[in-house]
């Protein structure tokens, strides 16, 4: 793919996210317009709406898929892993602002890499508790939720606040929040 080429693919899909976040029913000329090209070159690459959401969709899946590999969460000591996890998944947030669990009805495969990765990080919780870095009567469930909650939060609500020291604030909160202290 040309760079030229490249760069307006990457700034559609980064529009298509922003805006389809904000509204679903975004039109594909909005998208353009947004993003800095017109309306055949993103129809060139996407034949209508629900296919760059597809394309949005499994961008976000791809980054989120980086920051779990980065993280080590299976390896890493508790802290270090979560802390890695959460400078990284911010930012994913940021940048793809769409909720994945809405794509989840219509496409099998994304829906698998989500659980796939959801899995992942249960698993990670599951391990904080075994090594007595968070409550056991607090339950994996429920502590699983307010990870995402406050990541959600740290990304979408504080957007001024630089993913270090979001994920900081995040992580100190989560473990001492529901922590085993």
């Amino acid at each position: 793919m040309r760079a030229d080429a490249a760069r307006n693919l990457n700034a559609v899909l980064h529009a298509g996210a922003r805006l389809l976040a904000k509204d679903p029913g975004t039109s594909m000329a909005a998208i353009a317009a947004a993003a800095g090209v017109d309306r055949t070159t993103v129809h060139r690459r996407f034949a209508n709406r629900e296919a760059l959401l597809s394309a949005v969709f499994q961008a976000k899946l791809d980054s989120a898929e980086r920051v779990l590999d980065e993280a080590r969460l299976t390896e890493a000591p508790v802290p270090v892993a979560l802390h890695r996890y959460l400078e990284g998944i911010i930012p994913v947030s940021r940048v793809w602002p769409v909720d994945t669990r809405r794509m989840m009805r219509k496409d099998p495969e994304a829906n698998a890499r989500r659980t796939e990765q959801s899995s992942r990080l249960d698993a990670f919780v599951q391990r904080a508790i075994d090594e007595g870095y968070l409550r056991v009567d607090v339950g994996a469930a429920w502590a699983r939720a307010v990870l995402d909650e406050m990541v959600d939060t740290a990304a979408h609500r504080f957007p001024e606040l630089e993913p270090p020291q979001a994920a900081d604030l995040v992580a100190r909160t989560f473990l001492e929040g529901v922590g085993a202290a």
